[in-house]
């Protein structure tokens, strides 16, 4: 395959400005996927992403395009655009040369459109300006068009108005794509072996693992010995392949291209993305690979039936070999007995795996209260990391605590500044300098308390900005945190899942809040019993709920007043017993409806 005939890209953009919609006319253009075909969302192939309408996993197509007579090879790698997923972006930038920042001309840019488009210079590629959505109504194209250029510092005539839904200006990217974006460079050109970086990877029942690569050396082809440099494990390839956009064997993939080999393995843990493949009797130097995604938000996982707890594993080690970026770990709580401790991106990041679990495994899941990581002292002098609330000490114990804060980004028309600064000092945010965005709108950084992040912030500002807002953020550095255990008890009984770090100016309200949600949706039992929220030694909030009751003397006809006050005060003793003894059996249904948002 001649280099300079091929071509890799990939699209960025902010949540919803159309990558996917204009993928699937670039694959109906070049006549990739044929018309009868045709679908919407092609490269969306998970179930989540079509019912959703985002995606979630990064997914390859190779096309072929004709410009003045020359066949050219144009690799595309779509890429997710909310946030929490920015780790797939990154990763499918360090595979191409040259990416389109797409922008909704209803919208125009966005805060996320900020993010990946600073990704995307950190990797020093050529980045092609494309509007989207000129055919709609309330497209705004000049004023779009002029925060682009002022934006990529470009002039106007460089950006390319198209419409994914109608097909106009598709083909004007493709013959910029290449004639824009540069041929890939093999690093070794006169190698006589083989080096690729891997960049995602899937598994599949019957044939193990396959990767996705970039080849940088050399060719590689089916049935040759290859290694994983990272841990030395040795491999057959046996498939070699490209995506269009289905997986379609090749009998090479030569430097420069994009495509998969299957390699067979099936056990977890070897594969790594950012990982190099070489030949295993010429092998190349490792390539630099990629930062591993640190768990921004953690939570417990725990089946339902404590006899799925092997299946839960098994699951979770399935899904690992599909999506690298969430880790999980063993651990076990009283009340809800074995499980995995679980780290993710974000909370979209979280909702997704649980979800893919349920469906994809079957399993019916208790999800504990998200929560992060922070950073303790003891007055002992000990330092510990702690990243379950259950395991978070008492005030007591403590010298200092650090959490992890952000740096936030948000765009919004004026109108909705006033209710958007009193929503930032709500979650204790430090607000920092706010500017003109053009186009009537206003750019606020500010900087937040992670654990704020996961309190309805998202939310909260869609809500407050009627989804005029847009909102990025980045992880900043660890500060001091007032923040406390609370605890819920039922039947005076701690249930762990239920426990939170809160800020110390909260806790109050928190509890109040917490309790009553609980009481209204726990079902009365046999006994009387206590729904209360406790922090350090102290009861914050306390709801009795009554016993259920049953008349005992309703079968009596008549008779001795005495017999029916006998059977009364043999009642009321049980009961007394019970609620010594008596264990509250907390069932799936009020864990999920306690771990939904109000």
């Amino acid at each position: 395959m001649d280099l300079n005939k091929i071509r890799n890209f990939s699209i960025i953009a902010h949540i919803d400005h159309g990558k996917s919609t204009l993928a699937d006319r670039m694959l109906e253009i070049t006549n990739t996927v044929e018309k009868r075909k045709m679908k919407e969302q092609v490269l969306d192939v998970m179930e989540l992403e079509r019912e959703r309408g985002i995606t979630i996993k990064m997914q390859p197509a190779r096309m072929e395009y004709e410009v003045e007579g020359e066949k050219y090879i144009l690799n595309l790698i779509d890429t997710p655009g909310h946030i929490d997923f920015s780790y797939e972006v990154s990763r499918a930038l360090k595979a191409v040369e040259g990416t389109i920042l797409l922008v909704d001309a209803t919208q125009g840019v966005q805060a996320q459109t900020l993010t990946t488009l600073g990704m995307a210079k950190e990797q020093n590629l050529v980045i092609i300006p494309v509007l989207t959505k000129v055919d709609s109504p309330i497209a705004r194209i000049d004023d779009v068009k002029e925060e682009i250029a002022t934006l990529l510092d470009c002039d106007l005539d460089e950006i390319i108005e198209s419409s994914g839904k109608t097909g106009e200006g598709v083909d004007n990217v493709l013959r910029k794509i290449v004639e824009k974006i540069p041929a890939p460079k093999a690093k070794l050109p006169e190698t006589d072996s083989f080096r690729g970086l891997v960049f995602d990877f899937k598994y599949d029942t019957h044939r193990g693992i396959i990767v996705y690569l970039r080849v940088i050396d050399g060719k590689v082809s089916k049935n040759e010995n290859l290694v994983f440099k990272a841990v030395n494990e040795k491999f057959n390839s046996l498939e070699v392949g490209i995506f269009s956009p289905d997986e379609k064997p090749r009998d090479s993939l030569g430097a420069g291209e994009i495509g998969y080999i299957v390699t067979g393995i099936k056990k977890p843990g070897v594969v790594s993305v950012g990982d190099t493949i070489t030949l295993l009797k010429k092998p190349l130097d490792s390539l630099s690979g990629y930062m591993t995604p640190e768990p921004v938000v953690w939570a417990s996982v725990y089946p339902e039936d404590a006899d799925d707890f092997n299946l839960l594993k098994q699951s979770l080690d399935k899904l690992k070999l599909t999506d690298s970026s969430f880790s999980y770990e063993e651990e076990t709580s009283g009340s809800l007995g074995r499980g995995f401790r679980c780290g993710f991106l974000g909370m979209l990041h979280l909702e997704i795996v649980t979800e893919r679990l349920k469906r994809e495994f079957d399993l019916e899941l208790v999800v504990t209260h998200p929560s992060i990581t922070y950073e303790i002292e003891y007055k002992n002098g000990k330092k510990e990391i702690i990243y379950s609330p259950a395991l978070f000490p008492d005030d007591h114990e403590l010298v200092k605590v650090m959490e992890p804060w952000i740096n936030i980004k948000i765009i919004t028309p004026p109108d909705y500044l006033g209710e958007l600064m009193r929503i930032l000092f709500e979650h204790e945010a430090e607000i920092g300098d706010s500017k003109d965005f053009g186009d009537n709108r206003i750019e606020v950084d500010a900087l937040l308390p992670l654990r704020e992040l996961m309190r309805n912030f998202f939310d909260e500002v869609k809500s407050a900005s009627s989804g005029f807002a847009s909102l990025s953020y980045e992880m900043s550095d660890y500060r001091p945190a007032e923040v406390t255990r609370l605890d819920i008890l039922v039947a005076d009984e701690i249930v762990t899942a239920f426990s939170r770090v809160v800020s110390k100016r909260r806790v109050q309200e928190e509890a109040e809040k917490v309790v009553e949600k609980l009481y209204k949706i726990l079902p009365r039992q046999m006994f009387a019993m206590k729904v209360q929220g406790k922090t350090s030694g102290r009861i914050l909030s306390s709801k009795s709920i009554s016993a259920m009751k049953k008349d005992v003397t309703g079968h009596l006809y008549g008779g001795d007043i005495t017999r029916k006050m006998k059977l009364r005060e043999k009642q009321k003793k049980g009961k007394k017993k019970m609620k010594e003894r008596g264990k509250v059996n907390i069932s799936q249904d009020v864990f999920l409806k306690m771990m939904k948002s109000d």
